[in-house]
């Protein structure tokens, strides 16, 4: 067998991604092969930057916070890419984190995240990032709805209730 570029390990790998992130037409959770429900979780016209929004996802016992950003973020949604949603369950021991001063911070353990990067954790005792909510906003009304999850949900087998 032949080795591969690196040049062709990329475009190859590009090529999953972008099959993986928009040839499915549902959500899917992995763990269970279930499909994500779609909540509208707010309205873009209603936000305000850096004034979080509490709401839960993909059930009652996932509490989540939405927030609009001053800056771009990896997964943002509207037209500046800065409307992002994070699981507010820190993944360290599940503690309530909450958003101030434009990051998550873990009230137990003060574990840092950084919503811009994807919740990537850059202080504390949390070795994963936060649940990052896949957002999709319709443009037209203003809406903004929960569609999945990337990661998992603190203290669950997979991220959605198993029936």
């Amino acid at each position: 067998m032949a080795p591969i570029s690196r040049r062709q390990f990329l475009q190859g790998s590009s090529a999953s991604m972008a099959l993986a992130l928009f040839g499915l037409a549902g959500r899917v959770d992995a763990a269970t092969g279930k499909r994500y429900p779609s909540v509208k979780i707010g309205n873009i016209r209603e936000l305000k930057v850096g004034e979080p929004v509490p709401f839960t996802y993909p059930d009652s016992s996932s509490p989540c916070t939405l927030v609009m950003l001053d800056q771009t973020a990896i997964g943002g949604v509207g037209n500046l890419k800065n409307v992002v949603a994070f699981s507010s369950l820190c993944p360290h021991m599940g503690c309530p984190v909450s958003y101030s001063k434009g990051r998550f911070v873990c009230g137990c353990h003060y574990s840092m995240f950084d919503p811009s990067k994807n919740g990537q954790t850059y202080q504390g005792l949390a070795s994963q990032w936060l649940a990052q909510l896949i957002l999709r906003h319709d443009s037209a009304s203003g809406n903004i709805y929960a569609e999945g999850i990337e990661g998992l949900v603190y203290g669950r087998i997979s991220n959605l209730k198993v029936s």
